[in-house]
């Protein structure tokens, strides 16, 4: 059987229209074409005072490097539409689709005439995929990753995430929305609309903190020894030996005798292995672990 790392064709013929500004949709419009999907992304026009280079799409405005990198090879119209010349470019572009990506608020969507109702009796075969911030009612109310991640109890201190959780697995469940919406419209010849909440995102990341995995002072919580991050030399070592075997090594190294996994979670072994990897650079480490089978990746300062 061949194997391939490049993304399988398996959108090649579906045309998705976007109306989504910002990340998560223009995230998840490049990964369907890199699936082949026909990629068209309709955004505002830019403002009359814009600096050059900057669009309708805010992203545009907080960094032109990721809004570039979103947009490669997508062809983006712009319109108003709430203008009548708009809206005839967007039903244009809606007539040709097979699956419509929004990211406005319900109540924005009626109001552009783009409703599940409108958009069923109109375009019976297009699929709707209206990724918003929260479930139901909750479409309608303010937010953002911060804010979703931060009521999943994934803010922990004053520091903010390394990245935007939520938005880019809410990228990724609009995409696998968009699969399931392009193979229900081939079985039954209809569209399907479906819903993606940002704040379900996050709450699907959190579930291993809910499920009490990463809770501090559990094995993945900083419990185990074998499963921390310490200094070294000349930066920080993430070390991920969880299992027993990981562990009986990193023992080895650290010059502790194994006798059982319970061991790992004891303070004397946090303090040998501490005293071990603060002993040696970044490069020893990245030698120990060729030499010895130890999941560990270094970090600078």
């Amino acid at each position: 059987m061949a194997t391939s790392q490049k993304p399988a064709k398996v959108l090649k013929g579906v045309r998705i229209l976007s109306l989504s500004l910002n990340l998560p949709g223009p995230s998840a419009l490049l990964r369907l074409k890199r699936m082949s999907a026909n990629c068209v992304k309709l955004e505002p026009l830019a403002p009359t005072n814009a600096p050059t280079g900057i669009t309708g799409d805010p992203m545009s405005a907080y960094s032109r490097v990721a809004y570039e990198a979103m947009h490669a090879g997508i062809r983006v119209l712009a319109a108003d539409l709430k203008t009548a010349a708009g809206q005839k470019k967007m039903q244009s572009e809606l007539d040709k689709a097979d699956v419509l990506l929004t990211s406005f608020r319900p109540s924005a969507l009626t109001k552009l005439g783009l409703d599940w109702r409108s958009l069923q009796l109109r375009y019976p075969a297009l699929s709707l995929v209206a990724i918003v911030g929260a479930p139901g009612a909750g479409a309608e109310l303010p937010g953002h990753d911060l804010t979703y991640m931060a009521e999943n109890n994934l803010i922990t201190g004053l520091d903010l995430p390394a990245t935007l959780y939520a938005d880019m697995a809410g990228a990724l469940m609009a995409v696998e929305a968009v699969l399931q919406a392009v193979l229900l419209q081939r079985q039954t010849g209809w569209g399907h609309r479906f819903e993606v909440a940002l704040s379900d995102a996050a709450a699907h990341l959190a579930q291993p903190r809910a499920w009490g995995l990463t809770l501090p002072g559990t094995p993945i919580g900083g419990g185990h020894a074998g499963y921390r991050v310490y200094p070294c030399q000349d930066g920080r070592v993430a070390l991920a030996a969880l299992e027993p075997h990981f562990a009986k090594a990193l023992c080895a190294v650290a010059g502790l005798t194994w006798t059982n996994p319970a061991m790992m979670m004891a303070p004397a072994t946090h303090q040998a292995i501490a005293r071990c990897v603060a002993a040696r650079t970044c490069a020893q480490w990245q030698q120990l672990a060729a030499q010895h089978d130890i999941p560990l990746h270094t970090l600078p300062n």
